[in-house]
């Protein structure tokens, strides 16, 4: 019963992000072709509404969930890892047609296939940990 705020708040979310059409295929392959602005206008407005937050964070001096004040920290190889990540990201998401996010929205929605992706972002997740010490951070 703890967790039943973010269940719920999850459930909402992947309802905002149904009826925005993020988790269309159709939607994705557009944004990768440049021929929509659909997909780059709801991820501008993502990146916008992030920064305003996080400078609220700072600002307010913000809490997370037991109590211990929210900090940023830089990282220290901040250009070489977000490249490395990023680029295995995008070919992620660009085999599979989704972003990671909505993948369990995909599923409910009807498209059981997706818990084949599912299951290898876990595997990969896994094998990150394995291979983390041997990565740029």
């Amino acid at each position: 019963m703890k967790f039943i705020k973010y269940l719920l708040t999850g459930i909402v979310f992947g309802i905002i992000l149904s009826k925005a059409e993020v988790i269309s295929w159709y939607r994705i392959y557009e944004m990768f072709r440049f021929e929509s602005f659909h997909m780059f206008g709801v991820i501008g407005s993502a990146v916008v509404v992030g920064a305003i937050l996080l400078l609220m964070i700072k600002k307010v001096g913000a809490k997370d969930i037991d109590g211990q004040l929210m900090q940023l920290k830089p990282k220290e190889n901040g250009f070489k890892a977000l490249l490395f990540g990023g680029v295995i990201f995008g070919l992620g998401w660009a085999m599979t047609g989704a972003c990671p996010g909505p993948m369990f929205i995909i599923v409910g929605y009807g498209t059981p296939v997706f818990l084949v992706v599912i299951l290898s972002a876990t595997l990969g997740a896994f094998l990150y940990g394995a291979l983390r010490k041997y990565l740029p951070h």
